[in-house]
C-alpha cells in the first residue's frame, strides 16, 4: 500500500482526482496545486449580473480593519451617484466628493483601499455570472467531499466577483470555464451598498483566501440596484437577515432623496493577462488571489494609516472614534486616545466570532466529516457534526494549528505559524459515534517497526507480495511475521485491509500483552481513597456531612468496564487535620475501626488488610463509618492541616497494595502545622506589574514536585477540591494534581445552601469519568518533523515520555513540532500518538491515533489550512507557562509580536499589493486578533483589583490541559439573548457578540465562558417577562445575586431552565448560576466577560487592538 494512499471509498492521496471540466489547475504562477479538497461552497459577494442581484438570505457584510481616510465629506449634490462613481471596487468612503476621481490605466486591487476586512485574492481574472440554483444543485449533487481539486460551486444567487469594498474575494475562472466570462472591455457590474451595522460577513462558509479591512468601508450586504432614488427613509443596509445582532447599534441611515446607488461605466482596467492561469478553488472554498497595485488616494493627512470613517450621509457621528497613528501599545492602563472625530471604525463591519461560529455551523453541521484525506481542515469545535473514521483520527481525539504544514524550517520560521498539535487520547465521543475497536494479537502482541518502534497503522507499506512492510515514519523494512501475512490486491493493498482496524482507521487500541507492564506482571484494578479534610473550617461550613452524605450514593457508580455488572475499583477512606485517621472497613467487621498516625514527619499506612475493600462486600460498615464521620468531629476546635503528608500516606497505601489509583482530597485552608510542606503566607499583590510578579505562580517549597514524582512513579493520580475563605497558595498546591494528571477544583467561601448543588455536580462527574492509571504516552512522527515542547498535565523524566498517573477524556496533552529535515510534499508528514494505560478493570492497554498531514512550499497553502481556534489553545498555553519564567508584560508582548509576525508574513507574501493602510488578514486566521486580545486581556496576564493570585493560578493551571472546544468560550464568551427567539422554539438562540453594545436593556441575557452562567436582566424588561422568571412582579424585586431560578409551570421560564441545564451539560464542570441586574453593583463582574470592550484591568477593545495590530504590521512591513 502507497504510503499516501487513504482508504477508499475516497480517491487515494496519490492518485489524480476527478476534475471538473473547464477548470485549470494550477496555483501561484501556474505551478500545479496540491490537491485539496474542497468544500461544497463557492466563494460569495461577486459581481451582479445586470445589478439585479438581490440581498442573498444569510450573506451579510464583510468584516474590515483598518484603512484610506475619506477623501471628503461633502455632501452629494441630489442626482449625482454617491456610492458608484467609480468602477468596480473603487468606493469611496462617505459620501462623493464633488471632484471625481479618475480610476488609474492598468491592473488594480479590486478591493477599494477601504475595503472592509475582506477576502483577498493574488492575481487577476475574469469573472463570471453565477450559475443558476439548478446548475448549483446538479454540481453539488455530483461533488464527493475528497481530494479532488474541482471547485465547488457558490451557492445561488451568488456572483464571482472581485472583491468590492464590502466583498470578499472571489473565484475566478479561465475563459474556457462553464460560466461565461464578461468580455475584456466591459466592466463586471458591482451593486454597492452601505452595511447594515449588526450584520456580520459569513465566514468559513465560503472562505476566501484572504480578509482585508480598511475600516470603515461602506461594507455590507448587496442590496438589490436601485436607479433610480432611494424612498425618503430608506436605509440601505438591505433587511437585517438571520441576525440578532443589532441589538443598540447606530441606527441605518438614509440617503437623501435623488441620491442613486449605480455608478456612471468607467472602463475597468485590463483583468486578465494571457499567461496566468485560472486559480484553482482551494480546500477552504476560496479563490486564488485577484488583485494588483493599489490606485493612491490622496489623505487628509500625510502618513495617515488610512483608517476611514463611518460610511453614510454626512450626519455627525459622535461616538468613539479612532486615529491609529494615535494608538500606543495596548498595555495596561494604556488606552489609546479617541480622537480625531473623522476616524470610527464601525464594529460591525470588523469580522464577528459569531458569524464566523454561524457560517460555519451552517455549510458544515449537516455533512458526516469523513477521515479518508489527508490534510483536511475539520469543522469548528462550536459544530456538531458526525465523525466518520476512515484511516485518520477524528478531531476530537487531534486537532492541529495547521494541516498543511511547511516543507523547510526555513519556511517555517519564516511564517511564525506554531506548528502543534492538541491531543486528547481518552476523548469521549458523541453516542452516534462508535468507540476505539479494541484489537487482540495474543501473546506476540502487536505488530510494530523494528527501528522506530511505531506501531502498525493505515499509512505503513506493503511490498514483496505482502511478506514485507515499509514503515512510514523511517522507512526501515520490517519481515511480516508469518500469523500477520495476508496478499496484497492490484493496489498494493492487503485484501484483509478492511477487516483490521489498524489498517483502515485513524484510532485504535491493542490489548498489551505482559513485557508492558510493570515489573512484567499484570497490573491489579485501581483503587480511589478518598481523604476528608476535618478541621474546624470544614465541619463549620457543614461540607464534611454534605460529602459524606453523598459518597454514601455516589459509591455505586464508581467507573467500570463495558458491560460489567460492578466497578473492579476499591475504595479506602482517611480523615485529616493535624493528624492522620486510617479507617478499617474490612466486610467482617460490626464497626469501622479508627487508627491515628501523628508522626507526620515519617508518615506510614498503619494497616493493609481491610484499607480498600470491595464497595459491595463491605457497604453495611462503610455506610457507618460515613455517618459516625461527621458526629465524630463535630466539636473539634483544631484549625491548623497538613496536607503534603495526606498525600504521602494515600501514595503509600497504593504502593502497599501494589496498584494505581486515585486520591480525591478535600482541603480547605493553607497547610501552616508544623509538617512536611508547610506553607506560609506568601500573597503580595504589590509584586504584580513587577519582575518579581512570576513567583506568584511558582510554588513556594520543592517539596511538592518531589512529592508529584514518586507519585507519578506509583500511578497515583491526585484530585483537589479546595474550599478555601482566604489565601491557601493554589500555585503550590496544585503542583501534585497538575503534574499526576489530576483536576483541581476550588469553592471559594464555600456555603452549603449556595454551593451544594457545583460542588456535589462536579464531584459526581469527577468520581464516574472514565480515567486510564498508570499511562505513558509518547508521540511519534515521520522524517522530517519531531515533538519538541509538551503542555498539560503530567510529568517528563526524559524528553520523549509524557508520563501522567492518570489521564480522563477531559486532559488534552499539547504537542509542538519542529523540523528536524527537509519533508516532501507528495508523502506529507504522518504522526501517531501511543497511549499505553490501564483501564479502570486493570486491563493494561495501548491506544493509537494516526494523523496525515499535507506538506507545501507555498506560503499561501499553509494559511489557508490553518485553524484558528487551536492555535489560540497553543498560544495561550505558551503564555500560561511563559508567566512561570518571566515578566507577565514580556510574555504578554512575545504574544503580540508573534501576532504580528504570522499576519505580516501573509501580507507580505500571499496578499495582493494594495495600501499600506490596508490590513489584510488570511481568511481562516481573521479571527486570531480578536481571539488573541481576549488571552491578553485574562486574568492571568491582565487581573483585575479583584482577582485574587489563587484566582490566577486556578486559572493558569485550568487551562493547561483544556481542550479546544473549552479554550474557546473560555476566552470568547457565549452571550445568549433569551426573548429574541420564539418561546416554543426548542434549539438554542443564536449567539451575539460579546459587547456591552449588543445588550438592550429591554432584554434578558445568559452568559456563559465553561465556567461560569449569568442572567444579565435589563432593567426595561417587561413586567409578564419578569413575572415568568422570577416570580415577583417588577424588576426592582428580583434578588440580585440569585443563584437558581424558581421551578415555575410556564414554557418560558421552562425553555431557560432547559437551557440553563443543557449548556451544564455540555461543559467540563458545574456553572454556577448568578443573576445579574442591570446597574447593579454585580454588573462590573458580568462585564468582565463582555471581551469585546475596555476592561478595567486596562484590556483594550477589540476595535482598538485591531488597530494596533495593523499598526504592528505595517512597522514589520516598513
Amino acid at each position: 500500500m502507497n504510503v499516501n494512499q487513504s482508504a477508499p471509498p475516497v480517491p487515494p492521496f496519490g492518485q489524480s482526482q476527478p476534475i471538473y471540466p473547464g477548470y485549470h489547475q494550477s496555483s501561484y504562477g501556474g505551478q500545479p496545486g496540491s490537491a485539496v479538497p474542497p468544500t461544497p461552497y463557492g466563494a460569495y459577494n461577486g459581481p451582479v449580473p445586470g445589478y439585479q442581484q438581490t440581498h442573498p438570505q444569510g450573506v451579510s457584510r464583510a468584516p474590515p480593519s483598518s484603512g484610506a481616510p475619506p477623501v471628503s465629506t461633502a455632501q452629494a449634490p441630489c442626482g449625482q451617484a454617491a456610492y458608484g462613481q467609480f468602477g468596480q471596487g473603487d468606493i469611496q468612503n462617505g459620501p462623493s466628493s464633488t471632484v471625481q476621481m479618475q480610476r488609474l490605466p492598468g491592473s488594480q486591487q479590486f478591493g477599494s483601499p477601504l475595503a472592509p476586512v475582506v477576502s483577498q485574492p493574488a492575481v487577476l481574472q475574469p469573472y463570471g455570472p453565477p450559475p443558476t440554483s439548478a446548475q448549483v444543485t446538479a454540481q453539488l449533487a455530483g461533488m464527493q467531499l475528497s481530494g479532488a481539486v474541482a471547485p465547488a460551486p457558490p451557492p445561488s444567487g451568488l456572483g464571482y466577483g472581485p472583491p468590492t469594498s464590502l466583498a470578499s474575494a472571489s473565484g475566478s475562472f479561465p475563459n474556457s470555464g462553464p460560466y461565461g466570462s464578461y468580455p475584456q472591455g466591459q466592466a463586471s457590474p458591482l451593486s454597492q451598498a452601505q452595511g447594515h451595522p449588526g450584520v456580520q460577513p459569513p465566514l468559513r462558509s465560503a472562505p476566501p483566501l484572504a480578509s482585508s479591512f480598511t475600516p470603515p468601508a461602506s461594507g455590507g450586504p448587496r442590496m438589490p440596484s436601485m436607479t433610480g432614488p432611494l424612498p425618503p427613509g430608506q436605509g440601505f443596509g438591505g433587511p437585517p437577515v438571520s441576525q440578532p445582532n443589532h441589538v443598540s447599534s447606530p441606527p441605518v441611515q438614509a440617503l437623501p432623496p435623488g441620491t442613486q446607488m449605480t455608478g456612471p461605466p468607467v472602463p475597468p482596467p485590463p483583468m486578465h493577462s494571457p499567461q496566468q492561469p485560472g486559480y484553482q478553488l482551494q480546500q477552504n472554498g476560496s479563490f486564488g488571489p485577484a488583485g494588483g497595485p493599489q490606485p493612491s488616494y490622496g489623505g487628509p493627512y500625510p502618513g495617515a494609516p488610512n483608517f476611514g470613517s463611518q460610511p453614510g450621509p454626512p450626519q455627525p457621528l459622535p461616538p468613539k472614534r479612532l486615529d491609529p497613528d494615535a494608538i500606543p501599545s495596548p498595555q495596561l492602563n494604556e488606552l489609546p486616545p479617541q480622537q480625531k472625530t473623522r476616524h470610527r471604525i464601525d464594529p460591525d463591519a470588523i469580522p464577528s466570532p459569531i458569524q464566523v461560529i454561524e457560517d460555519d455551523r451552517n455549510n458544515r453541521g449537516s455533512e458526516p466529516f469523513v477521515t479518508g484525506v489527508r490534510g483536511q481542515v475539520p469543522p469548528l469545535v462550536t459544530t456538531n457534526f458526525l465523525v466518520k473514521d476512515q484511516g485518520n483520527a477524528s478531531p476530537r481525539y487531534i486537532r492541529c494549528t495547521s494541516y498543511n504544514i511547511p516543507c523547510t524550517s526555513d519556511m517555517a520560521k519564516q511564517a511564525q505559524v506554531p506548528l502543534a498539535a492538541v491531543i486528547k487520547p481518552l476523548a469521549r465521543l458523541p453516542p452516534e459515534e462508535a468507540s476505539p475497536y479494541v484489537v487482540d494479537h495474543g501473546e506476540s502482541g502487536p505488530l510494530r517497526c523494528n527501528r522506530c518502534k511505531a506501531y502498525m497503522c493505515p499509512f505503513m507499506q506493503f511490498v514483496e507480495g505482502g511478506r514485507r512492510f515499509q514503515c512510514c515514519f523511517c522507512s526501515c523494512v520490517n519481515d511480516v511475521p508469518p500469523q500477520y501475512f495476508q496478499h496484497l490486491d492490484h493496489t498494493g493493498k492487503r485484501v484483509d485491509a478492511y477487516d483490521r482496524p489498524e489498517l483502515s482507521l485513524g484510532s485504535y487500541e491493542f490489548l498489551a500483552t505482559v513485557d508492558y507492564c510493570k515489573n512484567n506482571k499484570f497490573p491489579s484494578p485501581p483503587a480511589f481513597i478518598f481523604m476528608i479534610d476535618v478541621s474546624y473550617n470544614a465541619i463549620r461550613t457543614g461540607l464534611v456531612r454534605l460529602l459524606c452524605e453523598e459518597l454514601k450514593s455516589l459509591l455505586d457508580y464508581l467507573p467500570r468496564e463495558g458491560g460489567a455488572e460492578e466497578s473492579a475499583i476499591r475504595v479506602g477512606f482517611v480523615t485529616y487535620n493535624k493528624v492522620l485517621h486510617f479507617y478499617n472497613v474490612k466486610s467482617s467487621l460490626a464497626q469501622p475501626q479508627m487508627m491515628v498516625v501523628s508522626d507526620v514527619a515519617d508518615m506510614f499506612v498503619p494497616l493493609l488488610d481491610g484499607f480498600l475493600v470491595n464497595v459491595n462486600e463491605s457497604r453495611a460498615v462503610i455506610t457507618s463509618l460515613l455517618d459516625q464521620i461527621p458526629e465524630m468531629f463535630a466539636d473539634t476546635r483544631e484549625t491548623e492541616t497538613v496536607f503534603a503528608p495526606v498525600i504521602q500516606a494515600g501514595m503509600e497505601a497504593l504502593k502497599a497494595a501494589e496498584c494505581a489509583g486515585k486520591l480525591f482530597l478535600f482541603h480547605t485552608s493553607l497547610p501552616v502545622a508544623e509538617a512536611p510542606g508547610r506553607l506560609k503566607n506568601r500573597d503580595d499583590r504589590k509584586l504584580i506589574n513587577t519582575d518579581k510578579e512570576k513567583t506568584l505562580f511558582q510554588p513556594q517549597t520543592g517539596a511538592y514536585q518531589t512529592l508529584a514524582k514518586d507519585c507519578v512513579a506509583q500511578g497515583c493520580c491526585v484530585d483537589l477540591f479546595l474550599f478555601p475563605n482566604q489565601y491557601v497558595d493554589v500555585a503550590t498546591l496544585s503542583v501534585v494534581p497538575q503534574l499526576t494528571g489530576g483536576s483541581v477544583y476550588k469553592y471559594a467561601c464555600f456555603q452549603v445552601e449556595n454551593d451544594q448543588e457545583r460542588f456535589l455536580s462536579d464531584l459526581r462527574r469527577d468520581i464516574q469519568k472514565v480515567v486510564g492509571f498508570d499511562a505513558v504516552m509518547r508521540v511519534r512522527t515521520s522524517t522530517g518533523i519531531r515533538a519538541v515542547d509538551f503542555f498539560g498535565a503530567f510529568y517528563m523524566s526524559n524528553t520523549t515520555d509524557v508520563e501522567l498517573a492518570g489521564l480522563d477524556g477531559d486532559k488534552t496533552v499539547t504537542v509542538e513540532f519542529k523540523h528536524d529535515d527537509r519533508l516532501n510534499e507528495e508523502s506529507g508528514a504522518v504522526l501517531q500518538c501511543a497511549l499505553l494505560y490501564t483501564s479502570c478493570a486493570g486491563q493494561r492497554r495501548l491506544r493509537i491515533h494516526n494523523l496525515a498531514l499535507n506538506c507545501c512550499t507555498q506560503l499561501a497553502d499553509l494559511y489557508r489550512n490553518c485553524e484558528t481556534d487551536t492555535l489560540i489553545n497553543y498560544m495561550a498555553k505558551f503564555a500560561y507557562r511563559g508567566v512561570l519564567n518571566s515578566p507577565v508584560k514580556t510574555v504578554r508582548d512575545t504574544l503580540i509580536t508573534q501576532c504580528a509576525q504570522i499576519l505580516a508574513c501573509y501580507r507580505k507574501n500571499c496578499a495582493s499589493p494594495s495600501s499600506a493602510g490596508q490590513l489584510i488578514l488570511p481568511e481562516c486566521m481573521k479571527l486570531l486578533p480578536v481571539y488573541l486580545n481576549c488571552v491578553l486581556k485574562s486574568d492571568v496576564l491582565q487581573p483585575g483589583a479583584e482577582v485574587t493570585t489563587d484566582d490566577r493560578a486556578y486559572v493558569r493551571q485550568l487551562v493547561t490541559s483544556m481542550d479546544v472546544a473549552e479554550t474557546n468560550v473560555f476566552f470568547y464568551p457565549r452571550l445568549l439573548p433569551l426573548t429574541k427567539s420564539p418561546i416554543e422554539s426548542t434549539s438554542e438562540p443564536p449567539a451575539v457578540r460579546a459587547s456591552e453594545e449588543r445588550l438592550s436593556n429591554g432584554d434578558i441575557y445568559l452568559l456563559e465562558n465553561g465556567l461560569n452562567l449569568f442572567l444579565w436582566v435589563g432593567a426595561s424588561v417587561q413586567q409578564g417577562v419578569v413575572q415568568s422568571l422570577f416570580n415577583v412582579s417588577s424588576f426592582t424585586q428580583i434578588t440580585s445575586g440569585l443563584g437558581v431560578l424558581p421551578v415555575l409551570d410556564n414554557p418560558l421560564s421552562k425553555k431557560v431552565r432547559g437551557l440553563i441545564a443543557s449548556l451544564r451539560a455540555q461543559r467540563m464542570r458545574y456553572m454556577k448560576l448568578i443573576v445579574v441586574k442591570q446597574e447593579d453593583k454585580l454588573e462590573m463582574l458580568f462585564k468582565h466577560f463582555l471581551v469585546e470592550d475596555k476592561s478595567l484591568s486596562g484590556g483594550a477593545s477589540y476595535v482598538d487592538f485591531l488597530c494596533h495590530m495593523h499598526k504592528e504590521i505595517r512597522q514589520l512591513l516598513s
